[in-house]
């Protein structure tokens, strides 16, 4: 009998190809991203996420429609 086994696991340091990495970076920011929706919509809470890229590029999301910058 065999049995199907999840995704093997991956170790966690940084990768080395710079075209590798942003497209590592795209593709996990997305999914985060999407979690995030996910996690506003199921569960009625209000999630913020602020991810800066390694070129300081700003990418974020707000489940509320207010913008308000804590100090």
């Amino acid at each position: 009998m065999y049995w199907i086994m999840g995704r093997g696991k991956i170790v966690i340091r940084r990768i080395d190809n710079s075209t590798s990495r942003q497209v590592t970076f795209s593709k996990r920011r997305s999914g985060l991203l999407k979690k995030a929706k996910e996690l506003a919509i199921l569960c009625d809470a209000e999630v913020g996420v602020v991810i800066f890229s390694s070129t300081s590029k700003l990418h974020e999301y707000s489940s509320t429609r207010s913008h308000e910058v804590s100090d």
